[in-house]
């Protein structure tokens, strides 16, 4: 029953760390690694520092808008505030959009990790009974979400950690019958045996397993310590970074020779079968599940919120607007779900055309989202060292240098992916998911009558707190 259109404030700051944390692990991390360290060799590690680099300036970036903000409801109103409604408009519609695509992805992935223990089950099958009941828990309360998501952030941290522990006993001799060596870094063609452009490439590819970290900003209002949380998990950023990703990788070119099979197949799996740890089959499946059902778990989440924000501005039906007596947006939940459902069935019937067609036009829109943060920091910086400095709690490192210096990257990113075979239907399909967005906005301004792409953002001002 619809009651109001306020979300009610029951994430606490223990949950939005731990939600910040485990965005970014997911299952690119567990399966996907595997492929960047068969294209690029030991120095995979170097591919997942640079990549970290750029998604920790981002983060950084992130904080210092939601902290100053955050009440905006999600970054795609900080935007707004700094650049605009049309960029307002286009980064909210272009995050739903990926995220209700992730859904579908992550219920099927999900379905087909299930089939390890359920091979006589429909894949179609598992993957609704998947979303169904992750709705339910969304449904239920932001407060059991937020329980939802520690707990399965707490399973991944725990099990990366537990890896990279039994790893580096290994590496050390601390094993049994073990000495210590680092022989794999450098054997097998050496460091880099496909060179420094590898490098480079592979931050075309992985810097979409690090997509995450910008969770903690959508959870803003509805925590009950917003600044306090935004602040903390995006000063955790680094720590995960260097832990999860590039620790992880380390350990896995140490113990694997990066030529070998085991790589492409599953190199956590491999790491513990040569340790010797009895069922790392399936503890590493369990695992992955856990690593999909988070996101789809997220994903719901934060599509729902960012609807509701969406309509809360006027550029999606009011309707979407109304949440239950536990404060859900409900109706904006179960929108994501039916093209969720409708994804899934695309999966079943038509998986190399409407499902590929479907990741592959938001494949890389975060990456566009991400400019977007970049140009909304530099002038909401400015706008804040002018007018509010005491709201700058969290502040962006090396501004403006460092902020140029990203989007230089994420343009040269963008560049790659040009000229990456394998890649480039990504990038042609996500822009035209831009610009239908921005035609979108340009119709709704006209019937409006008002500048389609005015940058004063004079609207939202109202809503920013002195």
């Amino acid at each position: 029953m619809a009651q109001s259109e306020d979300l009610q404030k029951h994430l606490k700051k223990r949950h939005v760390i731990m939600i910040t944390i485990g965005g970014i692990i997911g299952a690119g991390l567990f399966v996907g690694s595997g492929a960047i360290i068969k294209e690029t060799g030991p120095a995979a590690i170097f591919t997942y520092l640079l990549t970290g680099l750029l998604v920790l300036l981002i983060a950084r970036m992130l904080g210092e808008m939601a902290s100053a903000y955050p009440g905006a409801g999600s970054f795609s109103e900080q935007v707004r505030l700094a650049l605009g409604n049309w960029a307002g408009f286009s980064c909210g519609w272009l995050y739903w959009y990926f995220w209700v695509v992730v859904v579908a992805f992550e219920a099927t992935a999900g379905a087909g990790i299930l089939k390890y223990w359920f091979a006589n089950a429909p894949l179609w099958l598992l993957s609704l009974s998947l979303i169904v009941l992750l709705t339910l828990t969304n449904i239920f309360s932001v407060k059991s979400y937020g329980e939802f998501e520690y707990w399965f952030a707490a399973i991944k941290v725990v099990a990366v950690i537990l890896f990279i522990i039994l790893g580096a006993a290994y590496i050390l001799g601390l094993w049994p019958a073990k000495t210590m060596s680092f022989e794999n870094l450098t054997a097998h063609g050496g460091f880099a045996p496909h060179g420094i452009a590898a490098i480079l490439k592979g931050v075309v590819v992985v810097i979409f397993s690090f997509l995450g970290t910008e969770i903690a900003t959508v959870t803003a209002a509805e925590s009950d310590q917003p600044k306090e949380a935004i602040a903390g998990a995006t000063r955790s950023v680094i720590w995960r970074i260097l832990i999860f990703y590039v620790g992880s990788a380390f350990i896995m070119v140490c113990i694997l020779p990066w030529n070998q099979a085991g790589v492409l197949e599953s190199p956590f799996v491999s790491v513990l079968e040569k340790l010797g740890i009895p069922g790392a089959g399936q503890i590493m499946n369990f695992v992955v599940l856990t690593a999909a059902l988070s996101c789809l778990n997220s994903g719901l989440y934060v599509a729902s919120r960012m609807l509701f924000n969406l309509a809360k501005r006027g550029d999606a039906p009011k309707w979407f607007t109304k949440v239950n007596k536990k404060g859900v947006p409900m109706r904006a939940l179960l929108s994501g779900t039916v093209i969720g459902y409708l994804s899934v069935i695309a999966a079943y019937y038509s998986p190399d055309l409407i499902f590929q067609f479907l990741l592959n036009s938001s494949g890389v829109v975060v990456l566009y989202i991400y400019l977007f943060v970049a140009f909304a920091q530099l002038k909401m910086r400015a706008r804040l060292e002018k007018e509010n400095p005491q709201l700058l709690v969290v502040k962006m490192w090396g501004y403006p240098y460092l902020t140029y210096f990203t989007i230089i990257c994420m343009a040269a990113v963008l560049v790659l992916l040009a000229f990456d075979k394998s890649m480039r239907s990504q990038l042609l399909l996500s822009t035209f998911s831009l610009f239908v967005v921005l035609t979108a906005y340009a119709v709704r301004s006209r019937k409006a009558s008002v500048n389609p792409f005015n940058n004063s953002a004079e609207a939202p001002k109202e809503r920013i707190p002195k």
